[in-house]
């Protein structure tokens, strides 16, 4: 069975846009490793949680901010399908490509 991802996001805080735009940029990126994305309001306050299979992968009141994209498709690739090259995602960044 295909791992699946669920997005739980609160509400209250109006999350549900941000969290529809991350399940779809991780279904277009992961579509065939993918079974399922799931969205899922919170009863909590504040939370914008990602996990995998029940593994979390990012809590945004853990980490203190919101993931970025870019990082979070690392750690769903990283959980999922380590061999994966991301792209330009996985470019690392030097200082002199910052403009």
């Amino acid at each position: 069975m295909k791992p699946a991802i669920e997005i739980e996001y609160c509400p209250g805080c109006r999350w549900l846009l941000r969290a529809a735009w991350t399940a779809q940029e991780l279904l277009t990126t992961f579509e065939s490793e993918l079974g399922a994305v799931t969205l899922r309001p919170s009863d909590a306050s504040g939370t914008f949680h990602v996990s995998v299979d029940g593994q979390a992968l990012w809590d945004r009141k853990a980490e203190g901010r919101f993931p970025e994209m870019k990082e979070l498709k690392q750690r769903v690739r990283d959980h999922i399908a380590p061999q994966r090259h991301l792209g330009h995602s996985d470019r690392v960044e030097r200082q002199d490509d910052v403009r």
